[in-house]
């Protein structure tokens, strides 16, 4: 990097000497009058030219060495400082037990290491951006150079023809432009952007449709059908915002034509009084120079009574050209008071239409909120008769069902007292008392008195034994 600036720094030096050179030598003015006289004092120069490029070249020599060697010193100061580091990180890391104070020693070896590096990189960085400017720099002067030189090479010519001036367009500030123009960005700014409040693609389905059918009502079932997430009234509110600004883009566009009009108007007005200018001051240079040249008593009076009928006729087309500029003036005052005054009518409507519009808007929620409350203690009421009558209604079950107990309990207890009172019935209440009935048989007793047996049996002829399986007959 430092080769190719040293080249560049000789390239340039090279190129001023050979400018100078060239410029004595073979510039097209001096060809036409070189004499040999000077092409020998010129050949006497060439050495002192040799000698200022040999001095330049050596002392850019020099001092891009000299400043070669205080880089290249530093930077190695600096790589020396950060191997250092790294060494002394390394040799902290041998055969050592990690204790906090250590790692914070090596923290602070690290960060020295690493802002050491960021300085270096910051450093070289700084140094490349300089040299790439000095190289576009000395781009630029060899590309300038090269250009000198190929235009000594043309011709020059004796009566350069000066360049025209040229026509300015001079932009209007947005306070300057008339109201019609700035009318539409007005609107938009206040209605929601170019899209009147809506999604981008909603607008465009919005326009496709009404386009389609020729801003007729019948868009709307359509524009219904493809916009599922606008009501109607939001559709109708997008048209009527969608007219106004046409509305409002036809009359800028008007706008604008009368206003180029007028200053082309102006424009020509100007230049034919800028031509009638010139021809006055040939007229009074032509008349001047006729009064100059006939000396005569009657030719100047003649003279001179022109002139005078020149100055008058003068001064009465500027006073012509004054008052058609005044009266115009007031018209356009008169147009622009109109305008505001017509605008100020719309503000004040629209002002008045959405006052009227938050009243209704007002009257018709205070009117839904009576509603709501009415509605609501119609409800309580109705509630509150429904809620009386299902009480009732359990009321009257519950006494009901108490009353049914009490029936049963009633019934039970008479029933009860009906058995109590059979049973007496049935019951002798006078019994007599036979204590001998303890020991008398009964009758049972007695029947199995009346067939006694033999006591003791004879021989049994058979015993009985329970059943053997068939499996288990003979084991």
């Amino acid at each position: 990097m430092r080769t190719d600036w040293r080249r560049r720094e000789m390239l340039k030096v090279s190129f001023v000497f050979f400018f100078y050179l060239y410029r004595h030598i073979f510039h097209v003015h001096w060809m036409s009058h070189f004499t040999l006289e000077e092409f020998k004092d010129l050949r006497h120069q060439i050495p002192y030219f040799l000698v200022f490029f040999t001095c330049v070249s050596n002392a850019n020599q020099q001092h891009c060495a000299h400043e070669a060697l205080s880089s290249g010193a530093s930077l190695q100061k600096q790589l020396v400082k950060i191997q250092k580091d790294v060494q002394k990180f390394q040799h902290h890391l041998i055969d050592v037990k990690p204790t906090p104070e250590l790692i914070e020693r090596l923290k602070d070896i690290m960060s020295d290491v690493e802002t050491s590096i960021n300085h270096l990189k910051e450093e070289q960085r700084s140094c490349f951006e300089k040299y790439l400017k000095e190289e576009m720099i000395v781009r630029l002067e060899i590309s300038a150079y090269e250009k000198k030189i190929e235009n000594w090479s043309l011709t020059v010519k004796l009566n350069p023809k000066l360049p025209s001036a040229p026509t300015t367009k001079i932009k209007l500030h947005n306070r300057d432009l008339p109201a019609e123009v700035r009318a539409p960005e007005d609107f938009l700014q206040k209605t929601g952007g170019p899209y009147g409040g809506w999604d981008q693609c909603d607008h465009q389905v919005f326009l496709r449709i009404w386009t389609k059918h020729r801003g007729q009502t019948s868009y709307r079932n359509e524009a219904k059908l493809h916009l599922p997430d606008k009501t109607a009234e939001e559709i109708k509110r997008h048209e009527c915002w969608h007219l106004e600004l046409l509305s409002l883009q036809e009359k800028k566009k008007k706008a604008i034509q009368l206003w180029k009009a007028s200053k082309r108007q102006e424009h020509q007005i100007r230049k034919h009084s800028q031509e009638e200018t010139e021809q006055a001051q040939r007229a009074e240079e032509e008349a001047r120079i006729l009064a100059d040249r006939h000396r005569t008593t009657e030719e100047r009076k003649e003279v001179a009574r022109q002139l005078e009928k020149w100055r008058e006729e003068k001064k009465r087309k500027e006073e012509q050209e004054e008052e058609q500029r005044v009266a115009k003036e007031i018209q356009r005052r008169k147009l622009e008071e109109e305008n505001c005054r017509r605008q100020k009518e719309v503000k004040l409507a629209l002002v008045e239409q959405l006052k009227i519009r938050r009243e209704m808007e007002a009257v018709g929620a205070k009117t839904r909120r009576e509603e709501e409350r009415r509605e609501m203690e119609e409800r309580g009421r109705e509630a509150a008769k429904v809620i009386k009558q299902f009480q009732e209604r359990d009321l009257r079950k519950v006494e009901a069902k108490l009353h049914e107990k009490h029936l049963r309990e009633k019934e039970e207890v008479e029933r009860r007292e009906q058995i109590a009172a059979k049973l007496k019935e049935k019951v002798n209440e006078h019994i007599s008392r036979d204590p001998s009935r303890l020991i008398r048989p009964t009758k049972g007793w007695q029947e199995r008195m009346k067939h006694i047996g033999p006591s003791g049996g004879g021989p049994l002829l058979q015993m009985f034994h329970r059943a053997v399986p068939t499996w288990r007959q003979g084991l």
